[in-house]
């Protein structure tokens, strides 16, 4: 008789391990076969998306209010009592597939990710992996209390970022060293969390026999269809390719402003001194309005956004106690996704609102697929459904299409986003790089007055421009690396951004000759989920997977191009 899985993952919430064993040991006295293959891996998805879902619900709750000790509590539970427990079951379970030599339909690649996970697993990684998990969240309740007083008012660091987008310069350089010197505040703090992280990445390659943490994190993250010393290149190719053309937008900002030398508290503001753009007023616009993007890009994606705004998966204002930054989780049965970012009304947030759409929209077009493990996509290309997603609805901005700008002010926030994309490459590697030495330099990077060092050298190689002056800042420089949350939450996860921002400025060049053909495709490259290797998916989506001088320089000529169109 078979063992009936539980129809939602509610019935699990408080369910002790000994509650989930039975399912695992379930599947472990079966013999695989030609004839149950299908169903036995089914049955093990089921109960994986099921497991998976209950884990996604601690996290959020610990994310949407850092200071609920109750949600900490669950948290820590789960990935004590049920993720580590699971985790070694799952081993077993993964052993036994491959050693019945019999493949599923439509699986070798997600075989070859599996067969990777087995030569990984160490069981006594499991509590460290728990350690690590444990620390970030740490690092979160730092960053989410951090707070300043501004205008007889208590606020969050993000809600000052409106104010680095007015054209009074004295209140931009007010707000911005406000909040330089709140950070500061937490340096050490924060540089008791790296150690004790770090310490605990260290542990955990060396018991997986690898020399580094670089090569054992290359490996749990997959990247089978590149190198670390690709990602070198990159930087190379960035330094070469891109960074002249920021200088030319620096130099350029620097004469539309009509200043001598530009701050950092100018980079954000309109360098016509315009007044910032002011799309929505509360989240709820903010929602409503990139429904009707959504709509307009593609219909079934505009049915997609419906879905989340009637389940209530969307968390998007920011306030006090939220964990910092943006993203888009699963609700892995339901085959629902969860946003969640700290919106403060700026153009800023619209396109952080259009780019986790594009995440969530991966989970309802992969839904096809029937085994979780065909729909683990590697955030290589993640990245390219989210970055994507954000210049397929740029013709969609405005007030025609229900978005939020008059077509003037469209423009403005396009050229705005196209310069931002372009500025980014060069920090983009400064957090790769940094990385790629802590973790191939543990002893130098257990010291953070040595992490410092390198990160200042760093940001002098990529983000030192004649036209812009930071020379007064040294500390603030120094301490970057501690405003990078993915650092902390999921190292080595940053060069995806900058390899993912070329695949989608392909996609976005097939949009400009023919909108619809583009959006078909870039939904065919969705709908693979992770069921195809990086290049296969980048292919589908009418993209090449690849990030050399070439396509670096493809990219910059596209995007002066269309700057120059807009303007």
């Amino acid at each position: 008789m078979d063992l009936k899985l539980p129809e939602k993952s509610s019935e699990m919430q408080d369910w002790k391990w000994s509650e989930y064993e039975p399912f695992f040991e379930y599947l472990l006295k079966q013999e695989i076969n030609e004839t149950n293959i299908n169903s036995w891996m089914k049955y093990w998805s089921d109960f994986s998306e099921l497991i998976g879902e209950v884990g996604t619900d601690v996290y959020v709750s610990t994310t949407v209010d850092t200071t609920d000790k109750e949600a900490k509590k669950r948290f820590n539970t789960f990935l004590e009592d049920i993720s580590e427990n699971a985790s070694t079951k799952n081993q077993a379970l993964k052993k036994k597939l491959l050693e019945s030599r019999i493949i599923p339909d439509d699986f070798g690649v997600p075989l070859r990710g599996i067969k990777s996970e087995v030569n990984l697993f160490r069981e006594e990684n499991l509590p460290l992996q728990t350690k690590d998990s444990k620390l970030s969240k740490e690092y979160d309740a730092i960053i989410g209390a951090q707070t300043v007083e501004w205008e007889g008012e208590e606020v969050t660091i993000t809600q000052l970022a409106p104010v680095l987008l007015e054209t009074d310069r004295k209140r931009r350089e007010k707000a911005w060293r406000l909040a330089a010197e709140r950070r500061l505040k937490d340096r050490e703090k924060i540089d008791k969390i790296w150690q004790k992280i770090l310490e605990v990445r260290i542990k955990i390659a060396k018991n997986a026999g690898y020399d580094n943490y670089r090569s054992w994190r290359w490996e749990y993250l997959k990247r089978f269809d590149y190198t670390p010393e690709d990602c070198l290149t990159f930087h190379e190719g960035i330094e070469k390719v891109i960074m002249p053309f920021v200088s030319k937008l620096i130099k350029e900002r620097k004469k539309q402003l009509g200043v001598d030398v530009l701050k950092p508290w100018d980079l954000s503001v309109d360098p016509l001194n315009r007044d910032p753009l002011t799309p929505f007023v509360d989240a709820f616009e903010l929602e409503d309005k990139c429904h009707n993007i959504f709509e307009a890009v593609d219909s079934d994606l505009g049915n997609h956004f419906s879905i989340m705004r009637k389940e209530k998966l969307l968390d998007l204002a920011n306030r006090k106690g939220k964990a910092p930054g943006g993203y888009c989780t699963e609700y892995y049965h339901r085959r629902l996704p969860f946003i969640f970012m700290n919106a403060v009304g700026t153009h800023s947030d619209v396109q952080t609102m259009l780019h986790e759409g594009g995440h969530a929209f991966h989970v309802f077009e992969s839904d096809r697929l029937p085994y979780a493990s065909q729909r683990d996509v590697g955030m290589e290309f993640a990245e390219v459904a989210s970055m994507a997603m954000e210049l397929l609805a740029s013709p969609y901005l405005t007030k025609e299409y229900g978005g939020f700008y008059e077509i003037d002010q469209a423009k403005r926030a396009r050229i705005e986003h196209l310069e931002k994309i372009i500025m980014f490459w060069p920090y983009m590697a400064v957090v790769d790089a940094f990385q790629h030495w802590a973790y191939t330099n543990p002893e130098d990077a257990m010291n953070p007055t040595n992490c410092d060092a390198e990160w200042t050298k760093l940001w002098k190689r990529f983000q030192t421009f004649d036209d812009l002056d930071s020379s007064e800042f040294d500390d603030v420089i120094a301490t970057g690396w501690h405003n990078k949350l993915h650092i902390y939450h999921v190292p080595f996860y940053y060069v995806e951004y900058g390899m993912a921002q070329l695949g989608a400025i392909q996609v976005w060049g097939n949009a400009l000759k023919d909108q619809k053909k583009a959006v078909e495709m870039y939904r065919y490259a969705l709908s693979k989920g992770g069921n195809a290797t990086l290049p296969e998916l980048f292919e589908a989506a009418g993209a090449k997977f690849s990030f050399n001088e070439e396509m670096l320089s493809h990219a910059v000529d596209l995007i002066d191009k269309q700057i120059r169109t807009l303007s």
